[in-house]
C-alpha cells in the first residue's frame, strides 16, 4: 500500500479494466481538529454511557425476580442487541474522527456491515413485538398471560436473531462479490449498504430493488404494525375514567413510542426515501441517530424512568452492601 497525495492507493489485481479492492478509506467527519476533538470526546462518553445502561439492563432483568415479565426480557434482548451494534460502530468511528479518516480491509468492511444489518434487522422485529406487548397488557389485560407466555417469547426472540442473520447474509453475499474500478473512498461513517454500491462499477440493479423490498418485512410492516397498536393503546387509554390511571399509562407508552418513532424515522429516511440528491451530511447524521443515539436513549428510557427498574437496582445494592458488612 502506498499513498500519493493524501489519497489512499490500495495494492490490486486488474483484470479487464475492473479492479478487486482489498480496502477501502472511511472518510467520517473531516475538519477543523478541535470539532474533530469536541465529537470524538461526545461519542466516547455516549459509547461509555451506552455500554454502562445497557449492561446494568441485562444484569437487573437477570437476577431480579419482578423483572421477570415478557415486557424486561424483551428489554434486556433490546439491551444485548444495542451493545452488539454500538460495538461494531462506535470503536472504529473513535478512531476514524481521531486520524482524519481511516483504512478499513476489505473483509472488516463486509464484517462491519454483517453485524450492523443483523442487529438493525432483529431490533426492527423486536420493536413490533414490544409495542404488541403493550397493546396485549392494556387493550386484552385479561389474556395477557396466555398470548405472551415465556416459550412464545424465547421462541420469537430466537427466530428473529435468525430472521437478523439472514438478512445479512441475504446483503452481504452479493456485496462480497461486486467489483470496483479504483474507487476505494467512501464518505460515511461506517460500513454500509449505500455507499458501498455508490463505489461498484457492476451491475447493482438487483441489490437495489432487494434493498427496497426487504425493507417492506423488516421496516415498512413493522412501522405499520407499531403505528396500529399505538392507535388502538392510546384509543384504551382516553376511555380510562380516572385521570391518574390515564397518566400512568401514557408515562408508560410515550417514552417507547418515541424512541420507536425516531429509530424508525431516520431508518425510512435512510434505506426508503433516500433520494439521489440527499447530502452525505444528511445520511451520516441519520446514521448516527439509529446506530449511536437511540442505543443511548434505551437504556435511560427503561432504566432511569422506570419504577420496577429503580426498586431492582435498589435491592441489588442492598444485597451487596449487606453482603460487604457481613463479610
Amino acid at each position: 500500500m502506498t499513498q500519493c497525495g493524501g489519497i489512499i492507493q490500495i495494492i490490486s489485481f486488474e483484470d479487464n479494466n475492473v479492479t478487486d479492492v482489498m480496502e477501502f478509506f472511511l472518510v467520517g467527519f473531516q475538519g477543523i481538529q478541535y470539532l474533530r476533538i469536541l465529537l470524538f470526546s461526545l461519542l466516547l462518553v455516549i459509547f461509555c454511557g451506552t455500554l454502562c445502561g445497557n449492561l446494568l439492563i441485562i444484569v437487573l432483568v437477570s437476577t431480579s425476580r419482578i423483572l421477570h415479565t415478557p415486557m424486561y426480557f424483551f428489554i434486556s434482548q433490546l439491551s444485548i442487541s444495542d451493545i452488539l451494534l454500538i460495538s461494531d460502530i462506535v470503536p472504529n468511528l473513535l478512531y476514524i474522527i481521531l486520524n482524519d479518516g481511516g483504512v478499513i480491509t476489505f473483509i472488516n468492511c463486509l464484517t462491519q456491515c454483517f453485524f450492523f444489518l443483523n442487529t438493525e434487522a432483529f431490533e426492527c422485529l423486536l420493536l413490533t413485538v414490544m409495542s404488541y406487548d403493550r397493546y396485549v397488557a392494556i387493550c386484552n389485560p385479561l389474556r395477557y398471560t396466555c398470548i405472551m407466555t415465556s416459550t412464545r417469547c424465547v421462541t420469537l426472540v430466537i427466530i428473529f436473531w435468525l430472521l437478523g442473520a439472514v438478512f445479512g447474509l441475504t446483503y452481504i453475499t452479493p456485496l462480497s462479490r461486486l467489483k470496483f474500478y479504483r474507487q476505494n473512498t467512501i464518505d460515511h461513517v461506517f460500513c454500509d449498504v449505500l455507499p458501498l454500491l455508490e463505489l461498484t462499477c457492476s451491475d447493482t440493479f438487483i441489490i437495489q430493488v432487494q434493498v427496497y423490498v426487504l425493507s417492506i418485512p423488516f421496516v415498512v410492516i413493522p412501522s405499520i404494525i407499531i403505528v396500529i397498536s399505538y392507535v388502538k393503546i392510546i384509543r384504551a387509554i382516553l376511555r380510562i375514567p380516572t385521570n391518574i390511571s390515564r397518566q400512568k399509562a401514557f408515562s408508560t407508552c410515550s417514552s417507547h413510542l418515541t424512541v420507536v418513532s425516531i429509530f424508525f424515522c431516520s431508518l425510512l429516511g435512510v434505506y426508503v426515501f433516500s433520494k439521489n440528491g440527499q447530502t452525505p451530511d444528511i445520511n451520516k447524521a441519520l446514521s448516527l441517530i439509529y446506530t449511536v443515539f437511540t442505543p443511548l436513549v434505551n437504556p435511560v428510557i427503561y432504566s432511569f424512568r422506570n419504577k420496577d427498574m429503580k426498586k431492582a437496582a435498589q435491592e441489588v445494592i442492598q444485597k451487596h452492601i449487606s453482603t460487604i458488612i457481613l463479610a
